[in-house]
């Protein structure tokens, strides 16, 4: 029977990998006390699959492909985050996880060294520690070898299961520091008093920040808010904003008046339509034309579940839910200016897509100079994050948009990640085995203290010396550890954007950092 198994999956390599997938992702599910693999079963049941048949690994192009699918989706998404992390608090959490990654590497290095193990195993612990599959595809290229996918496969485990303990081990000992949430945007409707602006205009430049007047009323008509109108005692305004800055507003220019402009939409109405238009996406607010010289208001911009305010230099997605005021005769012609087709939230362009992960190709190939070293490349692995965050970051150049739903660009690089683990599984599945059988234990205690060095200075260091919200500090360990399963389980604990904006600003940071750690790594020991 085994025999036959063995024979079928060798003969069939495609079924090997698409088997991996099934039974890995399959595997992945199951929880036992709350946690489970995730994506990263996939590894194991390649693993498994490649010891039973040796011969059963794809071409090596389809990791390849896999691994480029999920770098560019990363980078795409995490962009803006990335380049406005480089700044104010994102560079205390950059910092904390530089510290925990490098001090996993020196680890990895010393402790493989004392053992007699490789150093392109020991960096493949390293790797499998940090849950980097970018680093592992780097240190199999700077390695010409199978050989880190040894050393990661054994380390993963402990990548993914580690990090959850000591998140939870530290909610025990040290009192968490919340950061306050923000509060969510509102409306409110206030009555002007004795003593108002003289016009529009004037009012607009007493709001405060994060404050859009929506719409005007006098002598019983609702108006869009034109700067030359004339305002005076008992005008009704709508406003949109945060509650406490909307309070000061009140105070400051009349009574709130609930229900005069909402309730009467005999002349004006809103609508709320999703952006799908291609010549849309990437606008700011404030470049927007409306058709035929239509008078409109884009009142809300609701982007997944966050309830946005209408800046005017905010740039337009795809899948974007937002509200338009004008008058009803015009609201289909909105419509479809627009778009408002719900398909957007999974639509995305291939040409940019394409042309983006062939940039992020060449980059890789490009030869860098290191002083002592000689060069090194960023490889798959590096060329394709560095030009989707770049991308990301701009967002549209010309008539393209490289922007991808969130719904598009999660399936895009988990099915990526998927094949690159599979295929990685499958080749070092008979490896693994002998390698585990000889020095197993040894390279299991080595990948748990090289786990400990990357987590404990990021948690230590930043609760007791700089001083990080511990929901900040969770995503700041999520984002260094790497796996998503280890985000789940922060913002499980701590239910605080802070973790996500912190995972957000520095896991392509630290994901760059990991992959020129293997690659100098191995570069280095191997030119001494």
């Amino acid at each position: 029977m085994l025999t036959t198994l063995t024979q079928l999956l060798e003969s069939t390599p495609i079924l090997a990998l698409f088997l991996a997938i099934g039974l890995g992702y399959a595997l992945g599910q199951v929880k036992v006390g709350g946690f489970s693999l995730g994506v990263g079963a996939v590894l194991f049941a390649g693993l498994a699959l490649g010891a039973i048949a040796p011969k059963a690994a794809p071409p090596g192009l389809v990791g390849s492909v896999g691994l480029i699918m999920f770098l560019y989706g990363i980078g795409i998404q995490y962009g803006r985050q990335f380049f406005a992390g480089l700044r104010g608090p994102g560079l205390k959490w950059n910092l904390l996880a530089a510290i925990g990654v490098l001090a996993s590497l020196a680890a990895a290095l010393l402790l493989g060294k004392a053992a007699g193990i490789s150093v392109a195993q020991s960096t493949g612990l390293f790797a499998g520690s940090v849950t980097s599959t970018p680093a592992l595809q780097a240190a199999i290229d700077a390695a010409h070898s199978r050989e880190p996918a040894i050393g990661y496969s054994v380390a993963y485990p402990f990548g993914v299961i580690g990090p959850i303990l000591l998140l939870f081990a530290f909610s025990k000992l040290f009192k968490s520091r919340i950061a306050p949430a923000p509060e969510p945007l509102k409306g409110m409707e206030i009555t002007l008093g004795a003593h108002p602006p003289a016009n529009v205009a004037e009012l607009i430049a007493q709001l405060p920040k994060g404050v859009d007047l929506v719409a005007v009323r006098q002598h019983g008509s609702n108006l869009l808010p034109d700067p030359a109108t004339a305002l005076s005692a008992g005008d009704g305004l709508l406003l949109m904003g945060l509650p406490e800055a909307l309070d000061k507003v009140s105070e400051a220019l009349g009574h709130a008046d609930p229900g005069r402009l909402t309730k009467d939409r005999s002349s004006m109405d809103m609508v709320r339509v999703f952006v799908s238009r291609t010549a849309i996406v990437g606008k700011p607010i404030a470049q927007l034309a409306f058709p035929n010289n239509i008078v409109a208001k884009v009142a809300e911009v609701r982007r997944g579940d966050a309830l946005i305010f209408p800046d005017p230099a905010l740039k337009l997605e795809y899948g974007d839910r937002i509200g338009i005021i004008a008058a009803r005769e015009s609201l289909p012609e909105l419509r479809g200016y627009f778009g408002d087709s719900i398909k957007s939230t999974a639509e995305f362009s291939y040409a940019s897509v394409g042309l983006g992960m062939a940039l992020g190709v060449l980059l890789g190939l490009l030869p860098i100079p290191l002083p002592g070293i000689g060069t090194f490349t960023l490889g798959i692995a590096g060329g394709p994050l560095i030009v989707a965050l770049l991308l990301g970051r701009f967002n549209r150049i010309g008539p393209l948009s490289w922007y991808m739903p969130l719904a598009a660009n999660l399936t895009l690089r988990n099915f990526g990640l998927m094949l690159f683990l599979a295929s990685i599984g499958l080749a070092a599945g008979a490896p693994f085995v002998d390698t585990v059988s000889a020095t197993g234990f040894q390279l299991l205690g080595i990948g748990a203290v090289v786990l400990l060095a990357l987590m404990l200075p990021i948690l230590m260091l930043g609760h007791l010396l700089f001083k990080v919200s511990t929901d900040a500090l969770f995503g700041a360990v999520s984002g260094a550890g790497g796996n998503p399963a280890i985000l789940a389980y922060a913002n499980q604990t701590l239910p605080s954007e802070r973790v996500d904006i912190a995972y957000a600003t520095i896991f392509p940071s630290m994901t760059i950092l990991k992959i020129l750690c293997a690659q100098v790594a191995i570069g280095l020991l191997a030119a001494g």
